[in-house]
């Protein structure tokens, strides 16, 4: 049994459901974790993750006020752990599960033009992003933009070619396969590979997503997508235009701003008029669905390409990252934001989805922003 020790500094931020993380030398013969806190003798549901090239990842929660320190000791075990989320695989769709509820699911059919996450389950039980196209006969919700599938990675010019719609001559993302699907105490995580494809299917772009999900408290819900793209043969140009987000959300229709919902960005922006084509840090969307009032977040990581990214946002429930349609955001024909993704060069995106109850005020977006790009400090000895 390897014991190490483990400190943690929450800095000038309360943590409150804070996903840490610290690498470490991979232990012999560890497959579970532990961390006890030194001054109360609690034991922290930890998870231990073989990372390769001799290194593993040590995930938990943290909840913790700001100013304090927090001392633990790291004890590894031979032994299996329960998965409280898991990941519960079908033919083309995986469930990811957080304490026995369905949190979201993964499809990733041939048939569909781009892979998706839907539904999106929140506080109360609730479902936060749309649920046509895939069901369609719901009366409750609008049913335009067929496109829209709750969560998904796409852009309208990839080469000249439309990969965010599913018009005529639309051209699409294959998947090709799973690098990587984990459950544990803490979080799930899958790494998906796929392609970006012509019309013609010829392949444009290579994909590596990564889907985390947190197990945190039951009015809260914390996912991370992180992508990297890497052109297949050639270059690749994204094109100005703002039909395309690196990530897009498309919120219950109950919770449109048409229908009483609301639209708040990290500068204090309200609904379309102060938010479409606005750069901002993060932006929500929250509302009322079956009763209850629920919101969800995607947070820009301070590391992504033009940061803060701007945003197409509109009262009718569509939320997208578009950092590449500036033109459009700023009103300039001149002011362009194509960009060439050059051969044997990548480039990488990091977000947040933050699925909670109430505004961005009760459900603290703020403050679990600053969890998203600037986490404890973590150092191990």
């Amino acid at each position: 049994m390897l014991v190490k020790k483990v400190l943690v500094k929450a800095g000038s931020h309360n943590r409150d459901d804070c996903p840490a993380r610290v690498e470490i030398d991979l232990p012999e013969g560890g497959r579970s974790a532990k961390l006890l806190d030194r001054n109360s003798s609690k034991e922290i549901q930890c998870q231990l993750d073989v990372i390769g090239g001799g290194k593993a990842r040590l995930s938990w929660i943290e909840n913790m006020p700001r100013g304090q320190d927090k001392e633990y000791e790291l004890h590894t075990s031979p032994d299996q752990v329960a998965n409280v989320v898991a990941l519960r695989e079908r033919a083309d769709e995986i469930d990811i599960i957080i304490k026995g509820g369905l949190f979201t699911t993964y499809h990733f059919s041939k048939s569909l033009a781009r892979p998706f996450l839907h539904p999106v389950i929140g506080a109360h039980g609730k479902p936060v992003t749309r649920g046509f196209p895939m069901i369609r006969d719901d009366p409750r919700e609008v049913k335009d933009h067929p496109h829209h599938r709750s969560i998904w990675i796409a852009h309208g010019d990839v080469n000249g070619v439309d990969n965010w719609s599913e018009e005529k001559g639309h051209g699409g993302t294959v998947h090709r396969g799973f690098l990587v699907k984990r459950s544990g105490p803490v979080l799930s995580e899958i790494v998906a590979l796929g392609d970006w494809v012509s019309p013609t299917n010829q392949k444009v772009l290579s994909e590596k997503t990564t889907i985390r999900a947190y197990n945190t408290s039951e009015d809260l819900r914390i996912m991370d997508v992180d992508i990297e793209l890497e052109p297949v043969t050639a270059n690749v140009t994204f094109g100005d235009t703002k039909e395309g987000g690196m990530i897009s959300v498309r919120v219950a229709s109950s919770m449109d701003v048409e229908r009483g919902g609301l639209i708040q960005n990290s500068f204090g922006g309200i609904n379309e008029s102060e938010t479409w084509g606005k750069r901002a840090h993060w932006c929500d969307y929250s509302g009322t669905v079956e009763g209850d009032h629920v919101g969800i977040a995607a947070f820009d990581h301070n590391l992504n390409f033009r940061h803060p990214t701007y945003w197409h946002v509109r009262d009718y429930g569509l939320m997208t990252a578009n950092p590449f349609g500036t033109s459009y955001f700023t009103g300039d024909p001149d002011n362009k934001g194509t960009h060439v993704l050059l051969t044997k060069s990548r480039l990488a995106f990091r977000y947040r989805i933050l699925v909670h109850k109430g505004d961005a005020t009760e459900g603290k977006v703020a403050e679990r922003y600053i969890d998203y790009v600037y986490p404890p400090l973590v150092t191990v000895s």
